[in-house]
């Protein structure tokens, strides 16, 4: 039977011959959403192993056993980045964590700032979001959700060694293409760590935009002659980083 266009994502070890049993809610999705029958095929990924066409030897409406036939593409490097991002309104917040999975993100940082708007964050269902999102892009693996914290203990916790770009709404960042060209003219690659740190509607307080600039790591970035929302401000950003110095770029993957 000819093989499906199926991707699920699996914590399960993958290689040939292994036998695995999927979650009751992949197994209800392949049955009862997909149609598909036992002796189909599926792709799975667990962001390890590469992806693998898998044979469905059994599928009820909570049970699904598969077989792991054989591999069908390498795992690949990823750049290291990190989107760090304050909670906005529940759909918009849903967007960001969708397309950021989307546009290669490796962790996801939700923060609280001093005019963010919500203090609601679910991050059980961001995951759902995140993996979804992984599942449909044909994406080798899926983003790390965080826990939100505060600016303070996020800046408090943060690796010397990750560059942190501020989106700065004031205009007095440099922009963003001259920042990828020097990042990219010096000794930092795309695979380097980098982080992209996107305020709240309300922008940063004074005194957090004074924080973050007394920073070595923090570099202020502009994105352009207008006011972005919150979730545009993420999208833009991670296309503009992706296409300049990232695996839009022309990367060779190894």
């Amino acid at each position: 039977m000819p093989e499906s266009n199926v991707r699920l994502f699996t914590g399960a070890d993958l290689k040939a011959g292994a036998e695995i049993s999927l979650e009751a809610g992949q197994s209800h999705y392949l049955a009862h959403v997909m149609r598909l029958t036992p002796g189909r095929t599926a792709l799975l990924f667990n962001g390890r192993d590469g992806e693998w066409a898998a044979v469905i030897e059994e599928l009820t409406k909570k049970r699904c056993r598969v077989r792991i036939e054989s591999c069908r593409r390498r795992q690949e490097l990823e750049p290291d980045l990190w989107l760090v991002f304050a909670p906005v309104k529940k759909n918009a917040t849903d967007f960001i964590v969708e397309k950021a999975t989307e546009l290669g993100v490796s962790r996801l940082c939700p923060v609280f700032t001093a005019f963010t708007a919500t203090t609601r964050f679910n991050r059980d269902r961001l995951d759902v979001h995140a993996v979804e999102a992984a599942e449909q892009c044909r994406r080798m693996s899926v983003p790390h959700v965080d826990e939100a914290v505060s600016l303070d203990r996020l800046l408090e916790g943060w690796s010397d060694d990750r560059q942190l770009l501020v989106a700065d709404e004031s205009g007095s960042g440099k922009p963003i293409t001259k920042v990828a060209d020097e990042f990219r003219g010096g000794s930092r690659s795309a695979m380097s760590g980098y982080g992209l740190l996107i305020g709240p509607e309300g922008g940063f307080s004074d005194a957090e935009r004074d924080q973050l600039s007394r920073r070595e790591i923090v570099t202020m970035i502009d994105l352009g002659p207008r006011i972005l929302r919150a979730e545009t401000a993420a999208v833009s950003a991670l296309a503009c980083w992706q296409a300049l110095i990232g695996d839009w770029y022309g990367i060779s993957h190894t």
